[in-house]
């Protein structure tokens, strides 16, 4: 019976949850606020980590994308610090080298979401409009 993941995809599930442990009580650094961890790609030898992040106090579509690379840098500065505390938390022979990207998905998901709420406000705007001025429908009969 083969696996069902391998052994990369387990280290990045356990690297997700615990670099998202770290996070939340161990960086104090008002710059990035609170992060959210969305995923982490380890490279197959585990010696590579690219970590996913969403700054949750960033999260308009007209969040400053400086403010966003400041995050990133201050994450990418703590990431020797991050390591450090991986190795105590995890059983790994050697804890991949940690780079750090933000994650824009949840922010478009937004975006996306508001798009259709719009849409179907203004669909049921115009549709009520049409029904209390008695417009024709389409099969040519008229409302009273």
């Amino acid at each position: 019976m083969a696996k069902e993941f391998s052994r990369a995809q387990r280290v990045a599930q356990e690297l997700q949850k615990e670099i998202a442990i770290i996070l939340q009580r161990e960086i104090k650094d008002p710059r990035i606020g609170m992060v959210t961890v969305s995923s982490v790609e380890v490279s197959r030898d585990l010696v590579y980590a690219k970590v996913f992040v969403t700054f949750l106090n960033m999260l308009t579509e007209n969040a400053d994308p400086k403010t966003v690379t400041n995050g990133i840098t201050v994450l990418q500065d703590a990431s020797g610090y991050i390591r450090s505390l991986l190795g105590k938390a995890m059983r790994l022979r050697v804890v991949p080298e940690l780079t750090f990207a933000y994650d824009s998905s949840l922010v478009e998901g937004m975006r996306i979401s508001n798009l259709v709420t719009d849409v179907v406000k203004k669909d049921a705007e115009r549709r009520d409009h049409q029904h209390h001025n008695g417009e024709r429908h389409n099969d040519g009969s008229e409302e009273t």
